[in-house]
């Protein structure tokens, strides 16, 4: 059973339950990570961002994904306001579809240290192409359920 939560007072370094500035860059977001209070479990957690968006490092233009984050935690969870606002930092960032894929997926990785990760960044066309990239760390624990990600490949009209 889990302890009963800790007020926003009793934890200062996490930006839930408080007022924060939104990050301007990658870079300068804050990820925040909380105890698992099911560490000694196996289990999925998934986080899905319809609305993504990043810019062409070329022209500056908007491009837009759908993310699926799904991760089996270790001792830590990502904390879901900190991921919001460190995804909402690349809105004013230029870099490839494949860079801001992979980037998301190592940095989550890199602070949590999930037991595995993977992350699928379905892109919208641009160009008339549209681009899909997967990145996932190390083999799913044994049991564990993984639904697909069930974001259907693009398909232009006819």
């Amino acid at each position: 059973m889990s302890k009963t939560p800790r007020k926003p007072s009793q934890s200062p370094a996490l930006q839930l339950g408080r007022a924060v500035d939104w990050p301007q860059t990658p870079d300068e977001a804050k990820l925040d990570r909380v105890p698992n209070p099911q560490a000694d479990t196996d289990y999925l957690v998934r986080f899905t961002a319809p609305e993504f968006t990043s810019l062409c490092p070329v022209t500056g233009q908007p491009d837009f994904a759908h993310l699926m984050i799904d991760y089996a935690p270790g001792a830590w969870l990502v904390e879901s306001k900190s991921l919001k606002l460190y995804l909402a930092s690349f809105r004013s960032h230029g870099a490839f579809h494949e860079d801001c894929t992979v980037a998301i997926g190592k940095r989550i990785a890199q602070e949590i240290k999930p037991k595995w990760l993977r992350i699928g960044g379905y892109w919208y066309p641009r160009g008339g192409i549209p681009i899909d990239v997967f990145w996932q760390t190390g083999k799913l624990p044994k049991g564990v359920w993984v639904p697909e990600q069930g974001v259907a490949t693009y398909r232009g009209r006819g």
